[in-house]
C-alpha cells in the first residue's frame, strides 16, 4: 500500500493513500490494535523500507485489510480534506538526470549514446525552494516566462546510508518510489546584453533549471518493497488533458541500480535523499508548446499515482 505525507489542522500525519482517501497510521492502528502506542513522525522515511518502523507498517497494513470496513470508513480522510505534502520535507540532496532517455535526447538533436559509451549527467536543484506540494502551482518567473517546460519523471528516495554500492545491491538501499516533475526553463539567458563566455550555455541551462516552485514531487510514495521493477513502469504527462508524454521506465539509459551505483561511487546518499532518474521524449520544447497561466499538469506514473499541478 501507496503512503503519503499530509495535513489537517495544522498537524502533520503519515498514512496510507489511495486516489480517494487517506488512512492516517496512528488512526489506523488504534483502531485495528486498540493501541495509542503506535510509533508517531512526521518522517515517510522512517516508515518505508529501511526505515525504523518499516516492519510496524506492514503489520499494520495486513490487519488493515481485515478490519471492518465500515469502521475503518470512521478514521477515512478523503483526498479534498487533507492538504497533501511533499513526501520529503527536507532531503539533504535533491539529484537529477539530464539525458537518460535516447529518444529525448534525439528530439532535442543531441545524438545518443549506448550506455557502455557514456556516464549519467547529474545535476542538483535547491530542494527547499523548489520542491513543489501536489495541488500547489508551478509560477511561471518573470525574469524568463517565454520557454517553461514539463519534464516527468520517476523520483527514487533512498532508505538508508548508500556509499560505493554495486548496481546488484543498489536496489536494496532505494526506500521508494514517487512522481517528479522536473520544470524547466528553457530560455534563460541573464544580462542578455552581457559579454559571452565558452560555458555561459552550460550554466543557462543549468540555472533554467533552478527557479521556485521548479520540482513538483507526490502525491504519495511506493513503497520499494511493493515494486517488482522499477523499470516497468507507464509514464504519462498530459496537459490540460491532452498527452504530451507517454513512454516507460523501460527505457532509460542507465536504470535505477545503474543511477544509485554512479552517485554513491563519489557521493554518500543520506536517508531522504531524492534522485530523480531523467525524462521521456514529449516535452515541450521538442514542440514549441510552453506553459502559460491557467494551464493544468497532470504527471503520472504506473503503481504511483497522479502528481496535478496547475501554472500560474
Amino acid at each position: 500500500m501507496r503512503l503519503c505525507r499530509f495535513q489537517t489542522d495544522e498537524r502533520i500525519r503519515i498514512g496510507f493513500y489511495d486516489e480517494h482517501r487517506v488512512l492516517p497510521l496512528e488512526a489506523v492502528a488504534a483502531l485495528v490494535q486498540k493501541s495509542t502506542r503506535f510509533p508517531v513522525s512526521e518522517s515517510i522515511v522512517d516508515y518505508l523500507p529501511g526505515g525504523a518502523f518499516h516492519r510496524e507498517v506492514r503489520k499494520l497494513e495486513r490487519q488493515l485489510d481485515e478490519a471492518d470496513p465500515a469502521a475503518v470508513e470512521v478514521v477515512t480522510v478523503p483526498v479534498d480534506a487533507a492538504r497533501l505534502l511533499v513526501p520529503v520535507a527536507h532531503p539533504s540532496k535533491l539529484l537529477l538526470l539530464a539525458g537518460n532517455y535516447s529518444k529525448h535526447i534525439e528530439e532535442g538533436g543531441g545524438k545518443a549514446e549506448e550506455r557502455s559509451k557514456t556516464f549519467p549527467y547529474v545535476f542538483m536543484k535547491p530542494p527547499l525552494t523548489t520542491l513543489t506540494h501536489p495541488g500547489d502551482p508551478v509560477k511561471i518567473p518573470a525574469v524568463s516566462p517565454d520557454e517553461i517546460d514539463w519534464e516527468l519523471e520517476l523520483g527514487v528516495i533512498i532508505g538508508r546510508e548508500c556509499r560505493n554500492v554495486s548496481e546488484a545491491d543498489a536496489l536494496s538501499y532505494v526506500a521508494g518510489y514517487t512522481v517528479v516533475n522536473d520544470i524547466s526553463d528553457r530560455a534563460f539567458k541573464p544580462n542578455p546584453g552581457r559579454a559571452e563566455r565558452p560555458k555561459d550555455g552550460f550554466f543557462d541551462w543549468l540555472h533554467g533549471k533552478w527557479h521556485d516552485t521548479f520540482c513538483p514531487i507526490g502525491p504519495c510514495v511506493l513503497p520499494a518493497d511493493r515494486c517488482d521493477d522499477p523499470q516497468q513502469l507507464a509514464l504519462t504527462l498530459k496537459l490540460n488533458g491532452e498527452i504530451e508524454q507517454n513512454a516507460s521506465t523501460a527505457d532509460m539509459v542507465f536504470p535505477v541500480a545503474a543511477v544509485v551505483e554512479f552517485v554513491s561511487s563519489f557521493v554518500t546518499l543520506q536517508p531522504g535523499d531524492v534522485i530523480s532518474t531523467g525524462t521521456p521524449d514529449g516535452v515541450g520544447k521538442a514542440k514549441g508548446k510552453f506553459l502559460k497561466p491557467g494551464d493544468v499538469l497532470e504527471a503520472e506514473i504506473e503503481g504511483i499515482g497522479l502528481l496535478r499541478n496547475p501554472v500560474e
